[in-house]
């Protein structure tokens, strides 16, 4: 039971985030400059569904093992994921990179904590959140070319 909350949890985060983010896919996001290194839009998708269930397996994880005796945990990592919807907000939602750029250097800095927290805890934890972590950092760095570029 613990395994299904812990991937249903960032995979409903996921959906959240993806309601923001599928009506600026159709109307805003296509008109933008973009760098050379942007992912194409059919990529989105299935990453971040697997970095979604990664996430939840590594909560799972460190949940197993009662968060190391710590409640650190499990709010830092609950953070991270408003973080994460937060950023579909600004950047689809309101049509703002700027604000977005802010909102993912801080969940860039989150992620990077619950890598180093899941690692007292379960180092195997630890590992499944570093594809988020090149991710989001990707991101970070098409979020500030796009901002640049338009």
């Amino acid at each position: 039971m613990k395994l299904a909350v812990s991937v249903a949890i960032p995979l409903a985060v996921g959906f959240l985030g993806s309601l923001f983010t599928s009506q600026g896919l159709k109307e805003w996001y296509p008109a933008l400059q973009k760098p050379l290194f942007t992912p194409p839009n059919w990529l989105f998708f299935p990453v971040w569904t697997v970095l979604f269930v990664l996430m939840g397996i590594a909560f799972y994880l460190v949940w197993q093992a009662n968060f190391g005796g710590t409640r650190t945990i499990p709010y830092l990592y609950f953070l991270q994921l408003a973080a994460n919807v937060l950023w579909s907000f600004f950047f689809f939602g309101l049509r703002n990179p700027a604000l977005a750029l802010v909102d993912i250097l801080v969940l860039w800095v989150l992620i990077l904590g619950n890598v180093l927290l899941f690692s007292r805890v379960s180092p195997v934890g630890s590992y499944l959140l570093l594809p988020y972590l090149g991710w989001v950092s990707l991101a970070t760095l098409l979020n500030a070319a796009i901002l640049k570029l338009n």
